[in-house]
């Protein structure tokens, strides 16, 4: 049995306030972003205000426009702001948190149907019309217990990687002190005397399916120390190309867009594998630096925002072009501190690398149960 959203809940839109009602004090007004965790300047109102836009913990809120998403507020009374719903279950019986979950995998549905040229947001007549599969009571309960009994399996994997990425950091910051200020004063290189560095290729649309087509990676695939390998691209690369693009054991793949500085190390994940014009292929000269402490050192500098002289304090797309990249000053500890810690990370990697696999595949069971349940 199905039922349509609009048939199980009313749902009450937030009062559109305006630049001005946004103050210091009062209640704070919540926005798409401070539900989304991207909020850094939340507002308070301190007025009179339709007890309708009222909220308090456990309401359930689903963002329609720009972002789409629903969430249980768990941040004491606050106010809604416009473009989103807070919902009311009064009309048919229903589980919260099976609701959550149905509704979670209806809107990746509901983002097709999205309007607007600049902001999308959905129209409150297709989200009414949308449908969930709507079981017993006892049934619901079931299928939530299940869902939030492997989400939290998923939460404490990751949870334990930050931890280990924690441990990481500090064995960083106690073996070689603050390279900021470079307080234990370690030598300090300019980044193209100790490396050589090489821009990717840029790709041609037209060649996707030629015979020499191969895998490469994008900048979306360099995440910091790892890399996405889910869906890669194939693109032509000719001969001279695989020469000269081709990915080696040790090489530093560092994002020239986004965040910069982002990086991390192949270690042969494929074979053979290229890498795109958007991404720095590093290698270092091993006498006298490691790709793996460079890694870190990297991710030091940008939670640090060290590089923000680099890329420009008001540039609105950070860029780490290869004439930037190359005149970096870089702090280099002797080489056998570094090895140290390279053995450290390597042993904290293997059990990383465990909980990885786990995380990656309780996601996917997750996954797999939410089409079972919703799709």
């Amino acid at each position: 049995m199905k039922m349509k959203l609009g048939d199980l809940a009313t749902y009450i839109n937030g009062y559109p306030f305006k630049p001005q009602d946004r103050g210091k004090k009062g209640l704070p007004i919540i926005r798409i972003q401070d539900l989304s965790g991207n909020s850094y300047d939340l507002g308070f109102y301190d007025g009179t205000y339709p007890e309708k836009i009222e909220i308090n913990n456990g309401d359930v809120l689903i963002s329609w426009s720009a972002s789409l998403g629903i969430y249980i507020w768990n941040r004491g009374k606050a106010l809604l702001n416009q473009h989103i719903f807070k919902v009311v279950f009064d009309k048919k019986t229903i589980s919260k948190d099976y609701f959550v979950y149905a509704v979670r995998y209806a809107l990746n549905s509901m983002a097709s149907k999205t309007h607007g040229a600049t902001m999308k947001h959905i129209i409150k007549q297709d989200f009414d019309e949308t449908e969930i599969p709507y079981p017993s009571l006892e049934e619901q309960t079931h299928i939530a217990n299940i869902l939030l009994q492997i989400e939290h399996i998923i939460e404490q994997r990751t949870k334990q990687l930050s931890a280990l990425n924690d441990l990481i950091k500090s064995r960083f910051v106690e073996m070689f002190g603050d390279i900021i200020h470079n307080d234990k004063c370690w030598p300090k290189y300019q980044f193209d005397s100790i490396t050589t560095s090489r821009l990717g290729k840029m790709l041609d649309a037209k060649k996707q399916t030629g015979k020499h087509s191969f895998p490469y990676l994008a900048n979306c695939n360099v995440q910091w120390f790892h890399f996405d390998m889910n869906e890669l691209k194939e693109m032509d690369f000719d001969e001279k190309d695989r020469r000269e693009f081709e990915l080696r054991e040790g090489d530093l793949l560092v994002c020239e867009g986004g965040e910069i500085g982002r990086c991390a190390v192949w270690h042969n994940e494929i074979q053979p594998c290229y890498y795109q014009k958007a991404i720095h292929r590093v290698r270092c000269n091993l006498k006298v630096i490691l790709p793996d402490y460079l890694s870190w050192w990297f991710r030091i500098c940008c939670e640090n925002n060290a590089f923000q002289d680099v890329v420009g304090a008001k540039a609105t797309i950070a860029h780490l072009p290869g004439e930037k990249l190359k005149k970096l000053q870089v702090i280099t500890p002797h080489l056998d501190k570094q090895r140290v810690f390279v053995n450290c990370l390597a042993q904290i990697d293997k059990t990383k690398s465990a909980i990885q696999k786990s995380l990656e595949e309780t996601q996917l069971l997750f996954d797999s149960l939410m089409q079972t349940y919703f799709g």
